[in-house]
């Protein structure tokens, strides 16, 4: 893929996770504040943080599956 490709999903990763840690912090709950504000750091593209492809591919896998628990949690909150 193209350099810029990975610009653009790091820079639309700072933008999600910078707008889901605005939302945890409305709804006062501090710990997804911390986990989304760091990871919307961690994707920002404007200062590299290296750690090399195979770390990231592992972080990407991790950020991926903890984004689908989140989804499923806020789900069944909704729901109650």
């Amino acid at each position: 893929m193209p350099y810029g490709y990975y610009q653009f999903v790091r820079f639309a990763a700072m933008i999600g996770f910078g707008i889901l840690a605005f939302q945890s912090a409305e709804s006062e709950n501090k710990t997804f504040v911390i986990i989304f504000g760091a990871l919307a750091l961690l994707f920002q593209p404007f200062f590299k943080i290296a750690l090399g492809r195979e770390l990231w591919n592992v972080v990407d896998v991790i950020v991926g599956i903890g984004l689908i628990i989140t989804l499923f949690i806020n789900k069944q909150q909704t729901k109650d």
